[in-house]
C-alpha cells in the first residue's frame, strides 16, 4: 500500500510539529488509512492544531459549488476554521497571528480548475509573506502523473480556477510537486517541506494504491467522476448540464432540446479514444435545469490510459453547438475554465476536432520542460 504523506509524518516525523501552534489547512476526506481524517489523527497524536483552515466546499466537503463560506468553529473541539473560500482566498496576517507553523492535506483531484491547487498557491504566497514554514503532505494524483493535457493557462485568463499562466487543465503533478512547482515558479520563496508518498509511481491510479476513496467535494461523489472531470468541467462554461443534480455529475450531460440518440451516435462515429457514449435521460435536482427532464449522453471510459478528457469535453461542446446552434449559449466562465479564448473561438469557428487536438497538445510543451525539475516520482 503506498503511504500518504500523512501517515509517514504520524509515523515518523511528528517531532516536526511537537511544541508548537499548528494551523492545519485540510478537509476531512483528507483521510489516513483506516479513514480518519488527517485533524482526527493529529489531534489524536497530541499535536496542538491553533487553527483550522477551509477551501471550498468547507471543512466537511458538503458546500456546494462556488458558495463563499464563513469561519467555523470544529465539531466541539473549539479550534477555529478560517474559511479560505469566502471574504479571503489568501491568509491573512490576523488568521496566521497564533500560528507557528503551517501543514497543508488536501486531497486533490489533478485537475487545474478543482481550486484545492489555488488555495495551496495563496497559502504558499500568504506564508512567505508573513514568515511562516509550510509542511505539505503528499498524496496521490487520483489521475496518475504521466498523461498532460492543455490548454494550458494563458495570461489574461486567471482565475481562481486557474491561478497560474502555463499550467494546462491536466497537470499530471501530486499536490507535494503542484506546491514546489508553484513556489518556485511563482518565486515565493516559501520555506516548505513537501512530506512525500512512499510506494507511489507515476503510472498509478488511485486504485493501484490500496488507499480509501473518500468524496473530496458534493459534485465528486466517485472515483470514476474524478477521470472524466478534465474535460467535462468545460461544460460548467455554457448552457449544457454537466449533470450536477444527479448521481453522475460530469459522468453525464445534456439539456431540455438535446436528442440523446443523435448526440450520442454522432460522438460515436467520431471513434474518440478510450471512450463511448450511451444516450440518457435525467432531470436535475439542483443546478442547470433543475426540475426539467434532459436529454444527452453517458460517457463509459473503455480505456482510462487512451481516454482523454479534454478533447472528449470539447468535442461533446462541438457537437451540441454544431447540432443545436439556436439553443447553444456559452457563459462567461468559459474562458476562465478553458483558460485560454482560442477553445471557444475554434468550436465557433467549426475547425475540426483534429486541429484542436493538435493545439491542445502543442500548447503543453513548454510546460512539459518546466515541471520537470519538481518531479519527486518515476
Amino acid at each position: 500500500m503506498v503511504e500518504t504523506g500523512l501517515a509517514v509524518l504520524l509515523r515518523s516525523q511528528l517531532h516536526l510539529l511537537r511544541h508548537k501552534r499548528v494551523g492545519l489547512v485540510t478537509h476531512e476526506a483528507a483521510v489516513t488509512s483506516d479513514l480518519r481524517s488527517s485533524i482526527d489523527a493529529l489531534l489524536a497524536g497530541s499535536i496542538q492544531i491553533q487553527s483550522l483552515f477551509s477551501g471550498e466546499h468547507g471543512i466537511y466537503g458538503v458546500v456546494p459549488d462556488g458558495i463563499h463560506i464563513t469561519h467555523d468553529v470544529y465539531r466541539q473541539t473549539g479550534i477555529p476554521v478560517f474559511s479560505l473560500y469566502g471574504e479571503h482566498r489568501e491568509p491573512t496576517e490576523e488568521m496566521l497571528a497564533q500560528v507557528e507553523i503551517l501543514v497543508f492535506d488536501f486531497q486533490d483531484i489533478g485537475a487545474r480548475f478543482y481550486t484545492f491547487g489555488s488555495t495551496l498557491y495563496y497559502l504558499l504566497k500568504s506564508a512567505a509573506e508573513y514568515g511562516k514554514p509550510v509542511i505539505l503532505l503528499d498524496r496521490p494524483n487520483p489521475l496518475g502523473g504521466l498523461s498532460i493535457e492543455g490548454p494550458a493557462l494563458e495570461p489574461g485568463c486567471e482565475s481562481f480556477v486557474g491561478v497560474m499562466p502555463g499550467l494546462p487543465i491536466r497537470h499530471a503533478m501530486t499536490i507535494g510537486e503542484l506546491g514546489l512547482y508553484m513556489n518556485s515558479e511563482c518565486h515565493f520563496g516559501a520555506d516548505l517541506e513537501v512530506i512525500a508518498l512512499l510506494g507511489w509511481k507515476r503510472s498509478d491510479w488511485f486504485e493501484d494504491t490500496g488507499l480509501p476513496w473518500t468524496p473530496t467535494s458534493p459534485a465528486m461523489p466517485h472515483l470514476s467522476t474524478t477521470i472524466v472531470y478534465p474535460g467535462m468541467c468545460l461544460l460548467e462554461g455554457t448552457n449544457i448540464s454537466e449533470g450536477r443534480g444527479t448521481t453522475l455529475p460530469f459522468e453525464i450531460c445534456g439539456a431540455p432540446w438535446i436528442d440523446a440518440y443523435t448526440l450520442a451516435d454522432g460522438l460515436n462515429k467520431l471513434d474518440l479514444p478510450g471512450a463511448r457514449f450511451r444516450p440518457v435521460h435525467f432531470t436535475p435536482s439542483a443546478s442547470k435545469y433543475a426540475g426539467v427532464g434532459c436529454h444527452g449522453i453517458q460517457i463509459h471510459v473503455t480505456d482510462r490510459h487512451d481516454f482523454r478528457p479534454v478533447l472528449t469535453g470539447v468535442a461533446i461542446i462541438q457537437a451540441v453547438k454544431y447540432n443545436y446552434a439556436n439553443q447553444f449559449a456559452w457563459k462567461d466562465s468559459f474562458d476562465r475554465l478553458a483558460g485560454a479564448a482560442w477553445v471557444r473561438q475554434a468550436i465557433d469557428q467549426e475547425i475540426p476536432l483534429s486541429e484542436i487536438q493538435a493545439s491542445l497538445d502543442k500548447s503543453t510543451s513548454t510546460y512539459i520542460q518546466k515541471r520537470a525539475p519538481y518531479l519527486l516520482y518515476a
